[in-house]
């Protein structure tokens, strides 16, 4: 798994010509802020073949804020105080409902997450990658 942080902003700071995102410490936004994210996921089936332990101190690292969101017993479902705005860029990936149904999605798709319980299963055999603009809101 890999994640980009290509630019984010933060709410009541002026837009400058510099890149903010170097100081930005979580991919989930403050209310009002933006972060604009490419994730790259490998099958499921790679994931269980590493290290859980690694596996989560690698996620920790690679999404700070949406890895500690995150549930213990169901890995990957999460909720976030965002509006999620997410293309899919190449592969195939389903996203997982909060009543557990499975949507399958490919390259082109789109999916608005409106602070919703989801989580991104890759139940192919080869990676996925997303594009996903985040928009911080009030929770």
């Amino acid at each position: 798994m890999s994640t980009t942080m290509v630019w984010a902003t933060t709410a009541g700071k002026p837009v400058t010509h510099s890149d903010p995102t170097p100081g930005v410490r979580s991919q989930v936004p403050e209310p009002d802020g933006t972060c604009f994210v490419i994730v790259r996921f490998p099958p499921d089936s790679v994931l269980r073949e590493v290290d859980p332990v690694a596996a989560d101190t690698e996620y920790r690292l690679a999404s700070p804020g949406i890895a500690e969101r995150s549930e213990p017993d169901n890995p990957g479902m999460h909720v976030t105080d965002s509006v999620d705005y997410v293309l899919v860029l190449d592969g195939e990936i389903w996203l997982e409902l909060d009543d557990r149904a499975m949507v399958r999605l490919g390259a082109g798709d789109t999916v608005i997450q409106n602070a919703t319980r989801h989580a991104w299963r890759n139940l192919s055999e080869s990676p996925a990658t997303l594009a996903v603009v985040q928009v911080g809101v009030t929770g």
